[in-house]
């Protein structure tokens, strides 16, 4: 089966060789070089990060600067991710794995995982995941576990952003987002199509159920990529 991971589009828009951002970590303004990029999520949608990295103080800062419409992601729009280096783990940077949920208010909070079973399977599979104390040398209250990249990987810093703060919180399962671009080629296909005949070679095709395909459509029409003419036909927007 092909990885969910594999379906998400990073693609670098803008690098400028000096700029400058707030690291709240440090209480701090700093400057360097800032790159921008645009994400294309088929589980929760279209993203704008911004990404610092600190070469002297070896840590890098991922920012989401857009995020997908919606009450959960509305809530992650201005949020940071820190990753710095792992002094025990030659060439690695780090990031304390925290997994997002919605309370009870609908309010969008963080849980500090303590145990490999609460981190999300898909985070597991595709990313080292040490102690706290183990990639650091050292022990700190409240950090338990870490995930692990390449020191300038920007692209695996993004996902773990998603794979920790969005996915969690998405209407979506990982296996329904991978076939959300499958429903939008089947309507591009179908060029200005009734809407019993996508859902009818949805599940032909893909074996999707009906509620997982008014999911899929509920998103491609969120992010304008669909448009719905009247209760019967839907045709793609770009």
């Amino acid at each position: 089966m092909v990885s969910p991971l594999r379906s998400i589009r990073i693609v670098k828009i803008e690098e400028r060789p000096r700029d400058a951002w707030v690291d709240m970590s440090l209480r701090q303004l700093r400057e360097g070089e800032v790159r921008f990029y645009r994400v294309d999520d088929p589980l929760t949608g279209e993203w704008l990060f911004k990404v610092c990295p600190d070469r002297e103080m070896d840590r890098t800062m991922v920012k989401a600067l857009k995020c997908p419409p919606g009450r959960a992601f509305t809530q992650l729009e201005g949020s940071t991710m820190l990753f710095q280096r792992a002094p025990e783990v030659e060439g690695k940077y780090y990031d304390v794995i925290s997994v997002s949920y919605i309370d009870e208010d609908g309010r969008l909070r963080r849980n500090v995982v303590e145990s490999v079973d609460e981190i999300p399977p898909i985070l597991r599979e595709n990313f080292e995941v040490k102690t706290y104390e183990e990639a650091t040398g050292k022990r700190a209250p409240g950090k338990r576990l870490v995930a692990l990249c390449r020191e300038r990987d920007e692209r695996a810093m993004i996902t773990l952003f998603l794979l920790e703060r969005a996915w969690p919180v998405s209407e979506l399962t990982p296996e329904a987002g991978l076939n959300t671009r499958k429903v939008l080629n089947l309507i591009r296909e179908l060029e200005k199509a009734e809407t019993s005949e996508v859902y009818r070679e949805a599940e032909r095709r893909y074996g999707l159920p009906r509620g997982s395909i008014d999911k899929i459509l509920d998103l491609l029409e969120r992010d304008g990529k669909i448009l719905r003419l009247g209760e019967t036909y839907l045709k793609t927007k770009r």
